[in-house]
């Protein structure tokens, strides 16, 4: 009888470390491939989209070197982009190009400035004009724009304009920072930020107009990002232009069938001349771009 007690206590003892055994096994397997998961999400998020498309920054009025200066300097740091050209505009229209388009997948940086930077978005709409088609002849199909406050404002005049020219660059993607699109026209006593992005401003302005008869000339291929800033919460502007003149075109462009998002950044660094020296900024420009 005791003989078989401990053959028993044996038996049991054994199909206990089996068990624990298997528990253990099974336990290792999940968590190697909860690993490997894990590392297949990091690696797809830090992959960045490289191509050889350049991006043209264009400053707004009164704008010099400094105005995207800063902005390309950190892009550039950070290995989102590559400096390769600056275009100065001379007031007769002219080019005065330093560097040159290498045609590699760095995403390319070109820096357009006005020399006479205080003049009027009509000049700056045909000064566009010649940059886009000197790029055109450098080998760039399509370009980026980035346009901060007037140089979004003259950018989008440029494709209600002139749309798809076959002698100038394509616009693929137009960001604009804080660009008084409406003018200085604030509606938000009028209109939520929603009804504006629905329907468009309550009050428009003679610029607006333009764009709402040019609007058919805009490629639907060109997909657009609004920027707009206000100081806190409470604010409805970035202390220069009202939030409803920066997201004025949205709905505009939405039902001509354009792909278009649109951003709000509020704080400090929200104001209108410090939109380009923001961080978070830079990290929409970098997602709309290059992600």
């Amino acid at each position: 009888m005791w003989k078989m007690k401990k053959w028993m206590i044996s038996l049991l003892a054994m199909l206990t470390i089996f068990m624990l055994a298997g528990c253990r096994t099974s336990q290792t397997k999940t968590k190697k491939s909860v690993d490997k998961t894990t590392t297949s999400t990091q690696q797809k998020k830090v992959t960045p989209l490289k191509s050889s498309t350049p991006t043209v920054f264009i400053h707004g009025y009164g704008g010099t070197v400094n105005s995207f200066g800063g902005m390309i300097q950190r892009l550039e740091k950070a290995g989102e982009t590559k400096k390769e050209l600056v275009i100065t505009v001379e007031a007769d229209g002219t080019l005065q190009v330093e560097g040159q388009l290498n045609q590699e997948k760095v995403n390319p940086s070109v820096q357009v400035l006005f020399a006479a930077n205080q003049d009027n978005e009509w000049n700056q709409t045909e000064w566009i004009y010649t940059v886009l088609k000197y790029l055109k002849q450098a080998g760039a199909d399509q370009v980026n724009l980035v346009g901060h406050s007037m140089g979004g404002v003259s950018s989008l005049r440029y494709l209600t304009t002139y749309g798809q020219p076959t002698d100038a660059s394509n616009v693929q993607r137009l960001i604009a920072i804080g660009a008084p699109f409406n003018d200085f026209t604030d509606t938000a006593t009028e209109q939520t930020v929603d009804e504006l992005l629905q329907n468009g401003p309550s009050q428009q302005s003679s610029r607006y107009t333009d764009y709402r008869s040019g609007v058919t000339n805009i490629p639907v291929t060109t997909t657009f990002l609004l920027i707009a800033g206000k100081a806190d919460d409470q604010a409805t502007s970035d202390g220069t232009v009202p939030l409803t003149s920066a997201l004025a075109p949205y709905a505009l462009l939405k039902a001509h069938g354009n792909q278009v998002t649109e951003q709000i950044f509020t704080g400090q660094q929200a104001q209108h001349s410090q939109l380009h020296e923001n961080s978070a900024v830079d990290k929409a420009v970098i997602k709309f771009l290059w992600r």
